[in-house]
């Protein structure tokens, strides 16, 4: 049964590829199959992951990839990855058969072909079960990337963005070809199970932080975040949301799958991943308060919600190196919620936001207003998906924040200094970035999807297609249902991450049938499910009594001058903006976002005043202090180097013979010691 479901959901994404290469778009029918065949093919794999977080072990296929051994490997670890990625994979397949229908808005070949990759290779890495087969399957996600974001060249920015993603992804590549190499040496086998038990010798650690930084690059781990904003805004349409919601599990799955089978990293790793993890979730969501771009706050966004996954994670390596598996559990439970919430999230977002960009033809906020009324569908998702990623209740983000303040609230159960002053810091981290994360999602929600639309008020635009409402209706669906059904949830991911740390800790998390606490007994407790009972009872109670109290006058229609800004009369193009809206977070997270501020006097208008200019700009940090003064140095050696490109074959001749009698010089004292 796994090999033919196996089989066909890879043939399926295969499939698909070569239809968008072979058939081209010229007609609706040409533009939609090779979705609804990755839609199907998701499916399977969905199906083929609920086999294997139920099921024993096993391996599927040939020596077809892997060096020595079978070709793919599922336990219940990968079956818990396939399960949620391939769900959120097939409801993004669905939006995007609906969004690519209209005529218009794929521009010839390649971008069902690369998205078809993507799966593939996503896939590939979760069910690779040695270091050959992870880094091919890797290596061509990198090459998925690279597609999707250089598929529309004829946007100047588009180019260099995607030379900017495949350069993150090699390094990140590099490192972890590096990883395991040095892993692989020291157990002498290139399969995973064989590393299990290395000595913890400084191979072993230098190992350990070659993996966890080279996953982390995918994941927009700070400093290596810089990728994420460019390279998601130039893919197409809902591609953003294969690379931010899916796609950037597989960095997820490689950190979870390298504790589980290296075991308690070295302590100082831990405290550092918390403390830059931690950083890098204030950083992301402080840059996303104030984008003006649609595309870009939930770019950033996303660098913030991979800092609040990295951070569980890093609690977890914490119990993991001081032996405290129940400490380890509720981090890496923690860590899982948050990256389930962030997966249907932000595919939810991008996908619905692909249909706004296309119906306006604009990302920019000021130029978006009334998304809600004006598409219906794709507003509604877009609102789910925001409030979840605000972390709001009665959403699953709720929950999964919960946890997470509660793994880091622990730490008065450690007695490292280090590792108490690192959860400290995070903890401080944390609820700032939650706190911004509301008003950022905030921004979207009254301005964005509920703001008036001044051009063509009361007008519906063209909305997502049959298709593409289930796909949305099915993310959605995840954003909420798995919250109601909360303790459900949390079972499954404890089968799952049973490879990591046992089920029957992690299922300590359930403290009654519907009622969940950290794995520490007692501590503090959480019903999810029971908000669902609570939340619509208080509405409706406190709506009862407003009618009651103004007698029915709270539904009459009134209409009065609207607010247009802090000040009086002020109408037209000077009316309140998401601009104006983020000018206060701009001074508050001055520091973090080196905002530069500028009042300039332009002109005298007449003699009781003058033309004020004000104008503000915030700075990437990582790219202005780090990555530019570095690209001055290494432009500086190019140009040294390119001096020794003279033209001459005799001086190339001996600058071969040069290298020689060096490499024989080091190979000599090499052997001599």
């Amino acid at each position: 049964m796994t090999g033919w479901l196996l089989g066909g959901g890879l043939g399926l994404f295969a499939a698909a590829g070569l239809w968008d290469l072979v058939c081209g778009t010229s007609t609706a029918v040409r533009r939609v199959a090779p979705y609804l065949a990755s839609a199907l093919g998701a499916a399977l794999l969905v199906a083929l992951g609920v086999l294997g977080v139920n099921g024993p072990g096993r391996t599927i296929g040939g020596d077809l990839l892997a060096v020595g051994g079978p070709a793919f490997a599922l336990d219940r670890l990968s079956g818990m990855f396939l399960t949620g990625m391939f769900a959120a994979a097939a409801c993004l397949s669905l939006v995007f058969a609906g969004w690519v229908r209209p005529s218009g808005r794929v521009r010839g070949r390649g971008l069902a072909s690369g998205y078809a990759l993507l799966l593939l290779a996503a896939a590939g890495v979760l069910l690779s079960p040695d270091a050959f087969g992870f880094l091919f399957a890797y290596e061509l996600l990198t090459v998925a990337f690279y597609l999707l974001t250089a598929l529309d060249r004829a946007e100047r920015d588009n180019v260099p963005a995607s030379f900017l993603t495949v350069g993150f992804g090699k390094l990140s590549g590099s490192l972890l070809l590096l990883g395991f190499l040095l892993l692989a040496s020291s157990a002498h086998t290139l399969s995973f199970a064989g590393w299990a038990g290395l000595p913890h010798t400084a191979g072993r650690q230098v190992g350990y932080l070659l993996l966890v930084v080279g996953f982390g690059a995918k994941v927009g781990l700070a400093p290596l975040q810089v990728w994420m904003p460019s390279g998601y805004a130039a893919a197409p349409g809902p591609a953003r949301a294969a690379m931010s919601g899916v796609a950037v599990n597989v960095g997820l799955y490689g950190l979870w799958r390298v504790l589980a089978v290296l075991g308690a990293p070295p302590l100082w790793l831990a405290v550092g991943l918390l403390v830059v993890a931690s950083f890098t979730a204030l950083l992301g969501i402080a840059h996303a308060a104030v984008q003006p771009d649609l595309h870009r706050v939930i770019a950033y966004s996303s660098v913030e919600n991979g800092g609040l996954i990295l951070t569980g994670f890093a609690v977890a390596l914490a119990g993991s190196s001081l032996g405290e598996p129940r400490l380890e559990a509720v981090g890496l439970l923690a860590a899982t919620l948050q990256a389930t919430t962030h997966t249907f999230a932000k595919t939810a977002l991008f996908a619905s936001a692909a249909t706004i960009g296309s119906v306006y033809g604009t990302s920019d906020l000021d130029g978006i207003r009334g998304a809600g009324r004006r598409l219906p569908y794709s507003g509604t998702a877009f609102s789910v998906g925001a409030l979840t990623l605000a972390g709001l209740p009665p959403t699953l983000g709720f929950a999964s924040e919960w946890f997470l303040l509660e793994a880091l609230l622990q730490q008065f159960r450690v007695h490292s200094l280090p590792l108490h002053l690192a959860m400290a810091t995070a903890g401080a981290m944390l609820a700032l970035t939650v706190g911004f994360a509301a008003l950022t999602f905030l921004r979207l929600l009254g301005l964005t999807v509920l703001g008036g639309d001044r051009r063509e008020p009361g007008r519906r635009g063209e909305d997502i297609g049959v298709t593409g409402r289930l796909g949305l209706a099915g993310l959605a669906l995840g954003c909420l249902g798995l919250a109601a059904v909360a303790p459900l949830t949390v079972r499954f991911l404890a089968t799952g991450l049973s490879p990591v740390v046992p089920a029957q800790i992690t299922r300590g998390a359930l403290l009654q049938p519907w009622v969940l606490t950290s794995v520490y007994r007692p501590f503090s407790v959480l019903s999810p499910s029971w908000l669902w009972i609570t939340l619509p009872v208080g509405v409706a109670t406190l709506l009862v009594a407003v009618l009651a109290v103004t007698r029915g006058g709270y539904l009459r229609t009134r209409r009065v001058p609207a607010w247009h800004s802090a000040s009086p009369g002020v109408t037209g193009g000077d009316r309140y903006t998401s601009f104006a809206f983020a000018t206060p977070t701009r001074h508050v997270l001055a520091n973090i976002l080196a905002s530069r501020h500028e009042l300039r006097h332009d002109a005298e208008v007449n003699e009781h005043g003058s033309h004020l200019t004000y104008t503000t700009d915030v700075v990437e940090l990582t790219e202005q202090f780090l990555y530019r003064p570095m690209l001055v140095a290494v432009m500086a050696l190019v140009r040294l180097v390119k001096r020794l490109q003279s033209g001459r074959l005799d001086a190339y001749i001996g600058y071969l013979l040069v290298t020689v009698i060096a490499v024989l010089a080091v190979v000599a004292a090499s052997g001599a010691r």
